[in-house]
Formats: structure tokens, C-alpha cells, sequence
């Protein structure tokens, strides 16, 4: 199943999903699945789906088709969702919706394309389920903590607050979108409240996720140039920022680029520091 889940193959992709929905339906299956690796070519998956989806324009796309690219979101957003049942059980679990920021940000875009009622719902359903998981039951051996927190700086990063607030303001007929819809406004609110502005700007780095805003202008990093260093002194932002200059995404290649010449402005040998990394 993980060999096929890694084609680009939309019609590999087809017939591998109704096995894998099977293997969703028990615990034993979910976690063997997760251990595979599973849950990472999975929002891989789900993420080049909805490009894919997105891109498509109702003149060019055959009613038939396009049904079908939106059951096939559907149906591996419903897998998605599966596996965060595990996410209170497993410290592993956790860490591989952490990875990269990967499997919030398929979420997170599917919910802001909102492409039909029913991927929107169990998109939801999956977020809902990462903004309140716990590490308490089974901590991650001497590692980072990984719980809600985490997720919920992550959603953040990647814009769901302002998504949700679209989606308060649509009139949906099922009631557990509705409920979902409050309950993470309500729980990204909260977080966004204890967050410093170097904190979301962290994590709008590592997660890849840049957009113009307050935490990039010339003000932010005059006050948080040092903040650069990172705790290690390792200067990974910078390196990720770096990174990020090479995206397909304009505006993403744009807002680095502008970090990177801000951080050059405002911090000690702040160019022979970047020219080293």
C-alpha cells in the first residue's frame, strides 16, 4: 500500500484508497500503517490532489473527473483523519504529523479550498482532533514534547485562523462542521493569545508557510534580530529562510528573500554570517 501511496499516479493512487480505508477501520491496522511511514505520503498525496483540484477550471475540467478528484480528497482526508485517533496513544504518531509540518498544512489548504461539504468536514474533524491531542498518556521518550500546542502553532502558521473565520461566516447544513468550525476558533484564539510574535513567526518559518504581515517588516527584526541565533546558536531559521528562496511560490521566494536582507540589516556581520551558512 505505502509503494503505490508514493505514485504520482492519480489512477494508482485510486485503487490503492479503498484498501487503505479497510486498514483505517481497526486499530491494529491504523498503526501499521503509521509505522510504515504511512502518514507522510499520505499528505503528500492529499496535498498534490488538491493542487490539482484547485488548479482545474470548471470549463476545463468534465463534471465526471472532477467529481471523482474530489471523491479521492475525500476519501484520503477520511484516512488522515483515521490515524488522529492514534495521536493520544502513540508518541510516534505525534512526531509524524509533526514532520515538516506536512500533514496540518494538507489539512489547512484542503479546508481553505473547501471544495465540498464533506471534505471540509472530515478535514475538520482531523485538525479538531490535533489541536487537543495530549502527551500525558504516553510521553515521547526524552524527546521534545510533542501535543496540541505544537499543532495548534502549526495551524496557525499556515493561516487557519483567518480560514476558519470564512467558514463561520458560510451557513452549513451538517452541525458537526458547525461545532468543529467554533470549537477551533475558539482553541486557535486561546493559543494565539499566549503566542509572542517571535513565536508565530517561528513557526510560520518551519512550517514554510510565508505570509506578508506584522512579523515581516523592518520593525519585527529590528527588535528580533538576535533572536536569530536560535537557542543552539545554530541559526536554523536562517537556514530554512535560505531554503525557502528556491520555492515555487512567489510570495513565499519573495518574503525570504526580504527576511534575509532584514536579518543582514539589523544583526552583527549579519551578511558574513549568511554567506557562511
Amino acid at each position: 500500500l505505502i509503494s503505490q501511496l508514493k505514485s504520482s499516479n492519480a489512477a494508482t493512487v485510486g485503487t490503492t484508497v479503498p484498501a487503505m480505508m479497510t486498514l483505517m477501520s481497526a486499530t491494529e491496522g491504523r498503526q501499521i500503517f503509521a509505522a510504515s511511514g504511512g502518514i507522510k505520503y499520505l499528505s503528500r498525496q492529499l496535498r498534490q490532489r488538491e493542487k490539482k483540484q484547485s488548479s482545474g477550471s470548471p470549463s476545463s475540467v468534465p463534471e465526471r473527473k472532477s467529481n471523482s478528484s474530489v471523491q479521492q480528497l475525500y476519501e484520503l482526508a477520511f484516512c488522515l483523519w483515521c490515524l488522529t485517533y492514534e495521536l493520544n496513544n502513540f508518541a510516534d504518531v505525534r512526531a509524524d504529523f509533526a514532520k515538516d509540518g506536512l500533514p496540518v498544512t494538507a489539512l489547512v489548504e484542503l479546508v481553505s479550498s473547501a471544495p465540498r461539504e464533506k471534505v471540509v468536514r472530515v478535514a475538520l474533524a482531523a485538525l479538531r482532533n490535533l489541536a487537543v491531542c495530549s502527551a500525558d498518556v504516553h510521553p515521547e521518550p526524552d524527546v521534545a514534547r510533542i501535543d496540541s500546542k505544537v499543532f495548534l502553532g502549526e495551524m496557525i502558521a499556515c493561516g487557519l485562523m483567518k480560514a476558519i473565520g470564512l467558514l463561520r461566516d458560510r451557513q452549513f447544513t451538517d452541525p458537526d462542521i458547525v461545532d468543529d468550525v467554533e470549537n477551533l476558533h475558539q482553541l486557535l484564539a486561546d493559543n494565539f493569545k499566549e503566542m509572542t510574535r517571535w513565536e508565530v513567526y517561528q513557526n510560520e518559518v518551519e512550517t514554510g508557510q510565508l505570509q506578508w504581515g506584522s512579523t515581516h517588516t523592518d520593525a519585527f527584526f529590528k527588535e528580533n534580530a538576535k533572536m536569530m541565533e536560535g537557542k543552539d546558536g545554530d541559526f536554523n531559521i536562517i537556514k530554512i529562510l535560505i531554503s525557502l528562496i528556491s520555492s515555487k511560490d512567489e510570495d513565499v521566494a519573495a518574503i525570504a528573500c526580504f527576511n534575509l536582507g532584514e536579518f543582514c540589516h539589523h544583526y552583527p556581520n549579519g551578511r558574513s554570517i549568511l554567506k557562511r551558512l
